[in-house]
């Protein structure tokens, strides 16, 4: 993916910084955030990728890891059926990507990874990072501090499809919102990002109509609020005992 693709762009740092990232290479990893490491090793880039256009499909060759550095990312798995289910909605510093790390061979994508949000990241070749994990140990500790944080999200996500009840499915999906992408307001917190009744549906395994529906109960029992798109929780602890 190479130049700029439907909404997607690669940039390699600019030459200007090219001194600083060597400067930086003689740094301890471990006084180095988990993006210097990324950004400092052969084939580094940053990419941009528009809002709901795809990062990778299933079956694309495993070649690069990313790291987000502003924006969200949705990784859903796509079933031979055609059903497409969320795994995890991915904020700012998440890693993702890293299959062929784990495998220690060359492998292909499981998931289909979407910007739900216009999304800035930080990428690298598989093969660089593995390089750089056997060169220092260190290195390989920041990754898997950041891949645990990945698998929690995903755990998180599943916990979420768990329930059978809609209506408990959509009110856990908004208390992950929060807690990952909320930021505190005087009235409460406002989930910072622009959600559609289509794109909660796709994300929970709903209907539109029926996400419609449910957040209309939730903001006439004033449990919500919704104004251009964005959901602001007046009290998470509320919500959820109501639906607990």
């Amino acid at each position: 993916m190479a130049g700029v693709t439907s909404g997607f762009s690669r940039y390699s740092p600019h030459p200007s910084r090219k001194e600083a990232l060597k400067l930086g290479n003689l740094v301890p990893s471990e006084d180095k955030t988990l993006h210097q490491v990324i950004r400092g090793l052969d084939g580094a880039s940053i990419e941009i990728v528009a809002r709901s256009k795809t990062i990778f499909f299933p079956g694309d060759p495993a070649e690069r890891v990313y790291l987000i550095r502003r924006g969200a990312v949705k990784l859903s798995r796509v079933y031979e059926s055609g059903e497409e289910i969320t795994v995890a909605m991915l904020r700012e510093n998440s890693l993702f990507g890293v299959l062929s790390l784990l495998t220690g061979h060359r492998s292909d994508r499981f998931y289909h990874a979407v910007a739900f949000t216009r999304v800035e990241m930080t990428t690298a070749p598989a093969t660089s990072v593995k390089q750089a994990m056997e060169n220092d140990p260190k290195v390989g500790l920041l990754l898997l501090q950041g891949l645990s944080s990945r698998i929690l999200q995903t755990e998180t996500m599943i916990e979420t499809l768990t329930h059978r009840d809609m209506s408990s499915r959509l009110v856990s999906f908004l208390l992950v919102l929060c807690r990952d992408f909320g930021v505190p307001k005087k009235e409460g917190i406002t989930i910072d990002l622009k959600l559609s009744h289509q794109a909660i549906a796709e994300a929970i395994g709903s209907t539109r109509v029926t996400i419609t529906r449910l957040l209309g109960d939730l903001r006439s029992s004033g449990l919500v609020q919704i104004e251009r798109k964005k959901i602001t929780v007046f009290d998470p602890i509320a919500l959820a005992k109501r639906f607990s």
